[in-house]
C-alpha cells in the first residue's frame, strides 16, 4: 500500500448521468474492477479490487482538512479516484462512509467525525467521475466483503459488529444487506444494555458501547492508572506516568504478553460483547456473528470471554441452536473491498451504455473513411 501525498495536476472534471438501480446479484454481477473508498475520520484508503475481492492497488491520504468540510473531502475522493484509473481500468466506484446513509444510498445523513449533514454525496461525485457510484454505510460494506470473501462465506443469516472507537453492524439475510426502512439499521452500538449507566456521546447512557468498545477499554485502563491502582503499574510504567498515552493497541500488547490488569480489562469488554451478542440473537437470529474492527485484534483474549457469555446469556440456552462467533478475516481493508463489491453491482449499466457509445464512435469512423470526411464524437 502507498501514501497518497495529492496530485499536481489539476482535478479533471467530467460529467455522467447514471442509472441507480442495482443488480440484486453479486453473481450477475460483471467480472470487471472497481474502486472502493473508506472513509474515516482521520484516513481515506482507496483501493482497485477485482471481482474475487484481490486488492490490486490502494491509496491512502489523512482526511483533510481540520473541518472536514463535505467539498474538500469529496475533492480528495476524486483525486484518489482518477490517479487509480491512470493505472487501471476503473468501473464503477463504491464508497463506504463512517455515517448513517439513506435507504437511496445517495444521501449521508450525519457523520459524527465529519462536516456531513444530508449530504448527496452520491451525486455530487456521480457528476464528477465518469463511473457509476455507490454509498453505504462502511459497516455494511465490511460486512458485505467478509460475507463474500472472509469469515462469512456461506452464511444466508449473518450479523457483523465492528468494534473500533464505538460498535457498529449490519445485517445479511439471504445475500443482502439489510438497511431497514431509512436505511440506518445496525447501529447496535447505541443499544441501551445499564439503564442510567455510562452517558454516550449520542446523549442517552448506558450504550452497549460505552461498555465494549475500544473507547471502553482505554476510559477503564486511564482511570486506573490515573487512581494510580497498585494493578495499573505495569502499564503506568510503560507510558512513563503520562495517562493520555494509553491506547487500545497497547493494552492488548501488554495482555498479550501476561499483563494481567490489561487481560482482565479485555476479559471485561469480551463479556459485555457476549451479553449484547445474546440480546441480537435473541432479536435476529442469525447463524453467525462477524467481529471485526480494531479491538477484535486482541482476538481470544477478547472474543473468548465473549463466546462465554454469550452462552451463558442466550435465551433459551440448551433448547436452541447457537451462532456461531467467528473473527473477521479481512481486517482494515474489508470496508474498502466491500465497498468496491458492491459498486459491482452497479458497473453493468455503465458497461451497456459505454459498449454502446463505443459502437456509435466505430459507425462513425466507418462513415467517415467512405465519406472522407471528418467527424467529432461527443
Amino acid at each position: 500500500m502507498s501514501t497518497y501525498r495529492g496530485s499536481a495536476r489539476a482535478t479533471v472534471l467530467r460529467t455522467r448521468t447514471v442509472g441507480t438501480r442495482e443488480r440484486r446479484s453479486h453473481l450477475s454481477a460483471p467480472r470487471v474492477p472497481t474502486v472502493g473508498i473508506d472513509i474515516g475520520g482521520t484516513k481515506v484508503m482507496a483501493g482497485v479490487v477485482d471481482a474475487d475481492g484481490q486488492i490490486l492497488e490502494t491509496l491512502r491520504t489523512e482526511t483533510p482538512d481540520k473541518s472536514k468540510s463535505p467539498k474538500v473531502v469529496e475533492d480528495t475522493i476524486t483525486e484518489l479516484v482518477l490517479d487509480l484509473s491512470d493505472r487501471h481500468d476503473v468501473h464503477a466506484v463504491g464508497i463506504g462512509a463512517a455515517g448513517w446513509v439513506d435507504a437511496e444510498r445517495n444521501r449521508v445523513l450525519f457523520a459524527p467525525h465529519l462536516a456531513w449533514r444530508n449530504e448527496p454525496l452520491r451525486d455530487r461525485l456521480s457528476g464528477r467521475l465518469a463511473v457509476p457510484v455507490m454509498v453505504d454505510n462502511d459497516a455494511n460494506t465490511a460486512a458485505w466483503a467478509e460475507w463474500r470473501f472472509g469469515a462469512g462465506r456461506g452464511e444466508d443469516h449473518l450479523v457483523m459488529i465492528t468494534l473500533g472507537t464505538g460498535i457498529g453492524g449490519a445485517i445479511l439475510e439471504e445475500g443482502r444487506v439489510k438497511r431497514g426502512k431509512f436505511g440506518v439499521a445496525g447501529e447496535f452500538g447505541h443499544m441501551q444494555v445499564v439503564p442510567g449507566g455510562h452517558r454516550c456521546p449520542c446523549g442517552n447512557r448506558g450504550c452497549w458501547e460505552q461498555y465494549s468498545s475500544g473507547n471502553a477499554l482505554v476510559r477503564e485502563a486511564r482511570e486506573l492508572a490515573a487512581a494510580d491502582s497498585p494493578v495499573a503499574h505495569g502499564i503506568i510504567d510503560r507510558v512513563g506516568g503520562h495517562v493520555g498515552d494509553i491506547t487500545g493497541p497497547l493494552i492488548t500488547e501488554l495482555a498479550r504478553s501476561g499483563d494481567a490488569m490489561c487481560v482482565e480489562l479485555l476479559q471485561d469488554i469480551g463479556q459485555w460483547l457476549g451479553v449484547g451478542i445474546a440480546n441480537l440473537a435473541a432479536a435476529l437470529d442469525p447463524s453467525c456473528f462477524v467481529i471485526g474492527g480494531g479491538v477484535s485484534a486482541a482476538d481470544d483474549l477478547l472474543i473468548g470471554p465473549a463466546r462465554d457469555a454469550f452462552r451463558r446469556h442466550l435465551t433459551g440456552r440448551g433448547y436452541r441452536p447457537e451462532a456461531r462467533i467467528a473473527k473477521a478475516q479481512l481486517g482494515p481493508e474489508a470496508g474498502m473491498v466491500g465497498a468496491a463489491d458492491l459498486a459491482r453491482l452497479v458497473a453493468r449499466r455503465f458497461r451497456r451504455a459505454n459498449r454502446r457509445r463505443v459502437e456509435r464512435y466505430e459507425r462513425y469512423t466507418q462513415a467517415d473513411d467512405r465519406t472522407g470526411t471528418t467527424r467529432g464524437l461527443t
